[in-house]
């Protein structure tokens, strides 16, 4: 509440006396520490050395060494339902995340849109004297959210960062990331071929931001949320640090599984006792389907390490030592911070929390990836296609991620991962380190908590309570508890009792030491929840979940299951959403402006996000551009997407192009035959007519080039069935923003249009013949 004013009002402000106090923003008390939440992301339970990993954390280890490491700790099993929990302290579906937000389905358990009645921690700090700080990821807008005709009231500088310069959706390009600097895009500082890097760059504005304030209040603490985009895929790594893992990974996951559980064991992170589950704990594709014969889904399989062949060992064991480098390299950049820490006296009286949001991810699939975006549309990767691009990996030319058998690997000693709610989904590291304030120094904590119970404890350790109310809002019940207590006090019990997940179809309840779960695949498209199979665990012994006991205590079974439904309804966990990714992805979702059948864009203004432009997926389409050109003109007049999915239109060589990139997988070209004329108010364009389909949601047809109403040139092509992106690499006009379309352009992205004027380019989706429409596009395209 504002305090009063105190002083004397006169007529003349001679007779006045003046009270600043009620004017003056809070102030921290003094002495208050800082905070620094690093949030990693995708890199499961055992990755880091810190917890018995392979990989190289020697930063991460020095947090530790300051601090605690617990060993049950749990999140949601995906990004912004986890992100959600360690803003706000309540369970994901409370704040409307129950998956991630561009697969948002328009419930209340669900809309990508976390309620204000649930304030996230940047809001209670930033009215309580902390400067406030984002670096990285974001995750937590939706889709009609993420562009700049929008409202900001789900950007960070909605939810009380004062400062913001990372990306807003699922993941980003590491070499050509989709960048917002406060309120509006911004382009990247350099190129890749120039040395950039995103988590070297988001680095430097983490301390540019702490610089800039402490130049100015050197007492006044701050809350910086360091979220890099490692390790979630595109794996992209500076070649000499994967190259650092070089052979470290050739004996294969099933001897680095064993190898990591026996460090662990040593280190006393998991009971002496724990036993490693089969690298196919629920079935494959080919042993296990639903009542309705649907089958388990083949990206869920694992290929057991002695069937592969000697290029499949080598391609799979190149694809870990990318992943490792990048994770070492944010490890680095981590290093940076805390040395900036110490180097200005604050490391001491910081609070410092290293989380993953995740377990290890599945997305690569049985034969991992070479451009994660196949998983987004529905088909599994090619191993040959692999192997011929191993030398590029976790370069500009991929969009990597290794195979299944490394996230059971990088979860040891879980099973399954990330999507799943099972330990390997969901039971992730925790380092909490405040030396002025802890006595434990490289200690393990056995408590039971979960990615909710963050929030409470950093108010505890603050000594700030949560407000009734923020920005008029009334505010909801925090579902989490502090673990403060737990800092210096090793033996003290949990104060969790319970626990509820759910994450698309898979579910699970903890509670005083018992887990239920179901066998249900994510993705799967199976429904039909009420048959599920319950496994029963008593993970007080068992962390590895590999005793079922459900049919030695049914009763404890239908106790646990019961709970479930109550703490389901409680958090209205309802509906379940079992789908594929690429009909969860092709949800019809919010559209800004609202659908329409013809577009107009203009040169010079940001990226049209995928989610909020033109939709041409499955359907003809013609693109037209207005253009004066003179001799020479060249350069892109639209593209869309990037070379791991999507398509553009250009000059080059006097002559019309145009190129559509399948899902990464082939480049369709379509050249003009004869040279573009020189002069002014010129309609050049493409028109594709759609005559039939590959495969479900793949169109089929003619692609022809025009100019006026002469065609240039034509060709065959097919159009990809689900998104160009997950999210950034949007529309552009006059240029190709990001990682590029094609490798037909003469130079490097974005290959700007020059030698003319690019004056607007129109799409249109309504299916008619393309030059009726040219000469309707004509008569409007003047008009304007």
């Amino acid at each position: 509440m504002a305090a009063q004013f105190r002083g004397t009002v006169g007529i003349d402000i001679r007779d006045s006396e003046p009270d600043w106090t009620p004017f003056e923003p809070v102030k921290a008390p003094p002495g208050s520490p800082n905070v620094v939440y690093i949030v990693l992301d995708d890199v499961g339970y055992s990755a880091m050395s810190a917890y018995g990993g392979p990989i190289d954390t020697p930063n991460i280890e020095r947090v530790a060494a300051d601090g605690v490491r617990y060993t049950q700790w749990h999140t949601t099993a995906l990004c912004s339902p986890t992100r959600s929990c360690l803003l706000t302290g309540r369970n994901h579906t409370n704040n409307s995340m129950a998956c991630i937000t561009e697969a948002a389905i328009g419930f209340p358990n669900a809309s990508g849109t976390i309620p204000p009645a649930n304030g996230m921690l940047s809001e209670i700090l930033g009215e309580a004297g902390w400067n406030t700080y984002i670096v990285g990821k974001w995750h937590l807008c939706p889709d009609d959210e993420m562009n700049v005709a929008s409202t900001r009231r789900n950007w960070p500088s909605g939810r009380g960062f004062e400062r913001f310069y990372g990306f807003l959706g699922a993941e980003t390009n590491q070499w050509y990331p989709d960048i917002v600097y406060d309120n509006h895009p911004t382009d990247q500082p350099r190129l890749p071929e120039e040395g950039y890097h995103f988590s070297e760059d988001i680095t430097d504005k983490a301390l540019e931001f702490i610089r800039d304030a402490k130049a100015i209040a050197p007492d006044k603490p701050f809350f910086l949320y360091y979220a890099p985009g490692a390790a979630h895929a595109p794996h992209h790594a500076p070649k000499e640090w994967a190259d650092r893992y070089a052979g470290r990974f050739d004996a294969g996951y099933e001897a680095m599984r064993a190898e990591t559980l026996a460090r662990q064991k040593s280190l006393g992170i998991v009971p002496a006792d724990t036993e490693l589950p089969p690298v196919n704990p629920l079935g494959t594709s080919t042993t296990r389907q639903s009542g309705t014969g649907i089958p388990f889904p083949v990206m869920d399989d694992t290929r057991p390490w002695d069937s592969l062949s000697a290029d499949e060992k080598r391609l799979f064991s190149r694809m870990a030592e990318v992943y490792a480098g990048f994770l070492s390299h944010a490890d680095h950049q981590i290093g940076r911070v805390l040395d900036y820490l110490e180097s200005i006296d604050e490391r001491e009286n910081t609070l410092v929390i290293v989380v993953s949001d995740n377990g290890a991810s599945g997305e690569g699939g049985p034969n991992g990836s070479v451009n994660e975006m196949k998983f987004a549309n529905g088909l599994v990767d090619d191993i040959s296609d692999n192997l011929a691009m191993l030398d590029e990996l976790g370069g500009v030319r991929t969009y990597n991620h290794y195979p299944n058998g490394w996230a059971m690997a990088f979860n040891t000693p879980f099973k399954m991962w990330k999507r799943y709610e099972y330990n390997g989904g969901i039971c992730d590291p925790c380092i909490i380190s405040w030396p002025s304030g802890m006595s434990a120094r490289g200690e393990l904590r056995e408590q039971y908590h979960h990615a909710i119970d963050i929030v409470p404890t950093v108010l505890d350790v603050l000594g700030v309570e949560a407000p009734s109310h923020i920005k008029g809002h009334e505010q909801s019940r925090i579902d989490g508890v502090s673990m403060r207590y737990s800092f210096d006090a090793a033996e003290s019990p949990t104060t969790r009792r319970t626990q509820f997940y759910s994450m698309l179809g898979s579910r699970a309840i903890w509670h005083d030491g018992w887990k239920a779960i179901t066998t249900h695949p994510t993705l799967s498209g199976w429904s039909h929840f009420g048959d599920d199979e319950w496994e029963l665990y008593h993970t007080d012994v068992d962390r590895a979940e590999t005793h079922n006991l459900a049919q030695e205590q049914p009763a404890k079974l239908q106790e646990l299951i019961s709970l479930w439904f109550a703490e389901a309804g409680a958090n209205q966990a309802f509906p379940l959403d079992d789908r594929s990714a690429l009909e969860i992805m092709l949800t019809p979702r919010p559209v800004l402006a609202g659908a329409r059948e013809r577009y107009v864009y203009f040169p010079g203004t940001a990226d049209v996000p995928e989610s909020q432009s033109v939709n041409l997926r499955n359907r003809s389409f013609s693109i037209g551009a207005l253009v004066d050109l003179s001799q020479g003109a060249e350069g892109v007049l639209f593209a869309q997407g990037s070379r791991f999915g999507g398509h553009a239109l250009y000059v080059k060589g006097g002559r019309l192009h145009y190129a559509n990139n399948f899902v990464g997988i082939v480049e369709q070209r379509v050249d003009a035959t004869e040279d573009l004329p020189v002069g002014e108010q010129l309609i050049v364009g493409a028109s594709f007519a759609k005559d039939g389909e590959d495969a479900p949601g793949v169109a089929t047809g003619i692609l022809s080039l025009f100019c006026g109403d002469k065609m240039l040139g034509s060709g065959r092509i097919k159009t990809q069935p689900g998104k160009f992106s997950i999210a950034g690499e949007g529309l552009t006009v006059g240029r190709d923003s990001g990682a590029p379309v094609t490798e037909d352009y003469p130079g490097s992205a974005p290959w700007r249009f020059t030698g003319g004027t690019l004056h607007r380019v129109r799409v249109d989706v309504s299916g008619e013949p393309y030059l009726d429409l040219e000469r309707e596009a004509q008569a409007m395209l003047m008009r304007e």
